[in-house]
């Protein structure tokens, strides 16, 4: 018997940890929500990455059209900065936006981080994938 399993991209999104400045803490924040989170078996793929436009796009369409990712979360890139881009190469790639998911996950962050209401968020659904921007910060991850 073949055990089911569900296949999730994790991509935490920073130009100073993708660099080596500091170590990424998107990523293992994700990791230890989902293993608290799922009754589901799941494979895992991750990515770290800088904060450039081209480089989120063609990783998400990697993990949606390649390894086959029915879900892909995003950390990082999300603020108000010129950096910030996760949301803009989101969007691009995306069959259909899913409105609703920032706006609750922004209203959700408020009870922990005060400056979530900067965060831009956004959820899209690209081919049978559900990709899905979370915050950067660790404890709003959470």
């Amino acid at each position: 018997m073949t055990k089911e399993f569900i296949k999730i991209g994790l991509v935490s999104i920073s130009d100073r940890a993708s660099s080596g400045v500091y170590e990424d803490q998107g990523l293992p924040t994700l990791k230890n929500w989902l293993d608290s989170a799922l009754i589901t078996p799941s494979q895992i793929v991750a990515r770290l990455i800088a904060d450039e436009q081209n480089e989120i796009e063609s990783t998400l369409i990697d993990l949606v059209d390649h390894e086959n990712c029915s879900l892909i979360l995003t950390t990082g890139g999300t603020g108000p900065a010129i950096r910030d881009v996760t949301p803009e190469a989101t969007l691009a790639v995306a069959d259909k936006e899913m409105p609703g998911f920032g706006e609750q996950m922004r209203q959700i962050s408020l009870n922990f981080v005060p400056t979530a209401i900067l965060s831009r968020q956004v959820a899209v659904i690209r081919k049978q994938s559900l990709i899905i921007n979370l915050p950067g910060q660790p404890k709003a991850i959470a």
